[in-house]
Order: structure tokens, then sequence, then C-alpha cells
């Protein structure tokens, strides 16, 4: 029996696979310059609708489809963190990214790219911190090309030269931006606590939660830890960050007696880190992520808006 597929069809399927092989890096890369999930689908969605609307001699003639995808989606983000910034202005509450369950790593770095640029200091962010809840809050004090020089150069291995050419700026200013958004990083969050030893204090606050210990909650927070809450305006919550352990505490047992019969919490993971999710009637409707510094608890997120929930429906 003849097969009807020649060379033309195996490159045609090998073209065709390694295109929609890309999907999860651009996921990944997408998700972390907006710190949101669906916006990730929506821009790596166009970024592929961009390319079957080409001709194929026009595919065909891309040396590198992949690097052409990825040009493509970090331009589409850059777009979006420009409007972004206004959207969040009119966001009803706090804006906390949206959280990720379980694993979220599935690509390492670009072959070819592992050894650090000798011209930038050694100590690279990681994939597994560039994922952090604390690291994305902390992307959000930054311009939109601050941002992308940062995730492209620090995180993806890309050169100031290629950043360039997707940002339309020169390479040393590329290299002037992922400096600054470096320092930014460094100066507004501690480094990252060991997972056991973070796990142990989210496992206390959980039992101290249940139990309605004050006290020991206190003792677990920060004097000047802060607990924000995003709702997005579709559900209850509070309005406004609370500050220092004590108030903290203070709401996590009010909290608790409103809701020990309807909530379940649980330990999972919450973008690469030991976190928490309130369940009830087994859908979750909370996701709580922590930062620790110094064996305390020193900030916790809370994201209760539905819309940042759906990829925990499951």
């Amino acid at each position: 029996m003849t097969s009807h597929s020649g060379p033309g069809h195996d490159r045609s399927d090998a073209g065709l696979s390694a295109i929609i092989g890309e999907r999860r890096q651009l996921i990944n890369l997408a998700y972390r310059l907006l710190g949101s999930l669906a916006e990730a689908e929506d821009a790596v969605q166009e970024t592929y609708a961009r390319w079957y609307a080409m001709s194929r001699q026009r595919q065909e003639a891309i040396a590198s489809p992949g690097a052409w995808l990825t040009k493509v989606a970090s331009r589409i983000c850059l777009d979006v963190l420009g409007s972004a910034r206004a959207r969040r202005e009119q966001y009803v509450g706090e804006w906390v990214p949206e959280p990720l369950p379980g694993r979220t790593e599935w690509m390492s770095v670009r072959p070819g790219t592992a050894t650090a640029d000798p011209a930038d200091p050694a100590d690279r962010v990681t994939l597994d911190e560039s994922v952090s809840m604390a690291f994305l809050v902390a992307l959000e004090s930054m311009t939109p090309a601050q941002r992308v020089a940062l995730i492209l150069h620090d995180v993806f291995g890309y050169s100031f030269a290629e950043i360039a050419e997707i940002t339309g700026r020169t390479p040393a200013a590329c290299r002037e931006l992922a400096s600054v958004a470096r320092r930014r990083v460094r100066t507004s969050r501690p480094p990252a606590a060991p997972a056991a030893h973070q796990a142990d204090l989210v496992r206390n606050f959980k039992q101290a939660w249940e139990a309605r210990d004050i006290d020991t909650l206190i003792g677990l927070l920060d004097p000047g830890a802060t607990f924000t809450a995003d709702g997005g305006g579709q559900v209850r919550t509070t309005p406004h960050p609370i500050e220092g352990g004590e108030r903290i505490a203070q709401y996590i047992v009010e909290l608790a007696g409103r809701t020990a019969d309807e909530v379940t919490i649980l330990e999972r993971t919450v973008n690469g880190r030991p976190g928490l999710t309130a369940q009830r009637a087994g859908v979750t409707v909370a996701v709580y992520a922590f930062e620790v510094e110094d064996d305390r608890i020193k900030h916790v997120w809370v994201i209760r808006n539905p819309d940042k929930l759906r990829a925990w429906m499951g």
C-alpha cells in the first residue's frame, strides 16, 4: 500500500507541529509579562492568528518561526501592558495577579542561552522565582518596557539585541531598562524563603486559622505584615490592604468565625510556592498566596475574584 504523504507533506506536518509546540513557552512568557492567565491566552491566540493570516510563502520565508512568534507575542503583551495600567486604575478594590495552581513550569531556558551574559550579574531570576506571587506583584511597579526587558533577558535568556527589536529601543537602552527593573525587584522583595520552611509556616497558619488561635497567628505574622484581597468588585472582601500582624490576625479569626461551617481550608501550591485555598461545597472561592521573610509571614495575598479562579475549578 502506497503512502500519499510525500516529503512536502512531511515538512508541512513537522512545521505545524513545531509551531503548535511553541504554545507552552508563549503562555509561560505572556503570563509573566501580564500577570493574568486569561490575558496571556488571549495574547497567544492573537499571535497565532497573525501567523496563520500570512501566506504560506511568507511563513516559509521566516527562518525561525519560534523566534517570530516570541517577538510578536512580546509586542502584543507590551501593548496590553500599556492599556492595562489604565484599566487597573478603574478596577474595583485591589488588583492582584491571577494565581496559578499546582505545577506551572513546562519548559527550561532556551537552548544555547544557559550561560549568563558576561556583562550582566550572574544572579538571574530563575524560572521558579519568576512565577511567584511576590515577584509578579513587584513587576506591577514597573513600566511596560522595563517589565518586558527584565522578563525576556533575566528569565528567558534573550539578548538585549533581540529585545531591542521587540521594544523598538537600542540594546543599550534595553540593558538599562532591565537594570532598573532588577534593582526595583531587589528593593521591593526579600530573598525567597526555602519552600519547605514556607510550607511549615503556611501549615501552622492554617491550623491557627482553623483553631481561631489569635496568639499563634500573631506569632506567625511579621508585625509589619500586609494582607491584600482582590474581589474585583464581584465578591465581598476587605477593600483596602490590612496593615500589621495583629490586625491581620484579628481579621482572620473573625473570618473563621463567620465561615467555619461553610469553608474548607486546603494546602495547595500557589504560583510554585506553598499556599492555601478555601473551598465551599467543593468549589474554590479563594486562593491565598504568601511571602515569607525572616521566619515570619510578611505578606498575604487573597484572590477572590471569580474571573481569576477559573484555573482552580477543575
